[in-house]
């Protein structure tokens, strides 16, 4: 059995492992906005425009990651990645000042890029067979969202007996530790024809090509939606949603407090999302991508159009972060297997990393105009309506999407 003849080879393993623990890590920093805050009487904006800058930091660094990849190899990146990872979990275990922080989580951001999405999901559909390839991205993405769910509660369990700065300590050592496995990860190179083609060439005809400016600019929503959700979410359930009731099962669950209800709400989300990357990934096998991603836009803004117009109860919030986080990261394995389709194997991780600068710009306003609007306002009716906006505008412009080899890729 050959390396593409099957899903779960070791190439796919070893890039979940990896993406695993490096979004556990990415996932937990909310846990230390307090711990940090309390211990240096910071603004909660200091630490949160630190988180900003990662966001950002990250969408810089991707086509950057993905373009190194394809010029040093896969596994050399990577490791640079996670060393570039750990010197800034290090170097903000000892920060004191705000501006320590936020410049010191310029290099987290650079480390999640070499070790995330964009690199990884490019090796793994390289060492995927055309059938195969939406299902592995779908589940190195899922990957992802498992570490979503545990990053949190295991830096909030290593807070009750390990200090703030020691927990970061312990995620530099994580990062690398994973390194290990990066021997394992040897995957194929591109075809003959792919390897003809030179990045530059295959950038310009990229960024001369409408569906790739269509599908940069459908990216942005996701990230809006998902950085303010993962920012902000919590807070707005905290302030609008109905009473727990005493007795009820939420009750009985120990969810007695509507701040409790926003934290579980993120974990409901995160396990939702493991469930429906799979399933799109499963479905993008023999579905027209564009026209999923255009229906997962579409699930988005119905979702939170109707959440928004009707009570807000206990009840709504579970089951709008089910829906939500059904249709969350879903959206990853078919950008990536989309942009591959039409443009090939060879350079996906820089082309990737392009269009995800989008998404992490996006993330950066929906974390940034939050706030802001938060603060002009009052509440988050504005910024969740653009959300809505945006979410809407994504759908429509997946839809004149040509999915197509490129001509010199047809015969490949």
């Amino acid at each position: 059995m050959t390396v593409r003849s099957s899903i779960l080879n070791p190439v796919l393993l070893v890039g979940c492992l990896i993406i695993l623990v490096s979004f556990a890590i990415r996932a937990s920093f909310g846990v230390f906005q307090i711990p940090i805050a309390a211990e240096f009487g910071w603004l909660r904006t200091e630490f949160s425009f630190a988180i900003a800058v990662q966001n950002l930091a990250w969408g810089v660094g991707q086509p950057i990651f993905g373009a190194l990849a394809e010029k040093i190899g896969d596994r050399k990146t990577i490791l640079l990645g996670a060393a570039v990872y750990a010197a800034g979990l290090v170097l903000s275990s000892a920060a004191v000042t705000p501006e320590a922080h936020q410049l010191y989580e310029i290099l987290v951001g650079f480390g999640i890029a070499g070790t995330g999405f964009g690199v990884i999901l490019a090796v793994v559909g390289r060492a995927s067979s055309d059938e195969n390839r939406s299902m592995s991205m779908a589940i190195a993405t899922a990957a992802g969202s498992g570490g979503q769910v545990f990053g949190a509660p295991l830096a909030e369990w290593m807070l009750g007996f390990l200090s703030w700065q020691s927990v970061f300590l312990v995620f530099a050592a994580a990062i690398l530790l994973v390194m290990l496995s990066l021997p394992l990860m040897r995957a194929p190179v591109a075809t003959r024809l792919e390897l003809e083609e030179s990045l530059t060439r295959i950038l310009g005809r990229a960024l001369r090509d409408p569906s790739f400016a269509l599908i940069f600019i459908g990216f942005f929503s996701c990230g809006y939606q998902l950085g303010f959700i993962t920012a902000h979410f919590p807070a707005f359930v905290t302030e609008l949603c109905g009473p727990i009731a005493p007795g009820g099962v939420l009750s009985s669950l120990g969810i007695t407090t509507t701040s409790a209800l926003g934290a579980v709400s993120i974990s409901v989300i995160g396990l939702a999302n493991i469930c429906g990357t799979l399933l799109a990934g499963w479905l993008g096998k023999t579905w027209s991508k564009k026209y999923l991603l255009a229906g997962i836009y579409t699930g988005r803004t119905l979702a939170g159009a109707l959440f928004i117009l009707l009570p807000i109860t206990p009840v709504s919030v579970l089951v709008f972060s089910t829906v939500m986080g059904a249709l969350w990261l879903a959206t990853v394995p078919l950008t990536a297997g989309l942009i591959g389709q039409i443009f090939g194997m060879r350079y996906l991780g820089t082309l990737y990393g392009i269009v995800f600068f989008s998404h992490q710009l996006g993330s950066f306003m929906g974390v940034w105009l939050g706030g802001r609007m938060y603060d002009l306002t009052g509440d988050y009716n504005a910024v969740w309506w653009i959300g809505i906006a945006v979410g809407a505008l994504s759908a429509l412009v997946h839809l004149p999407i040509r999915e197509r080899r490129g001509p010199a890729l047809q015969a490949a």
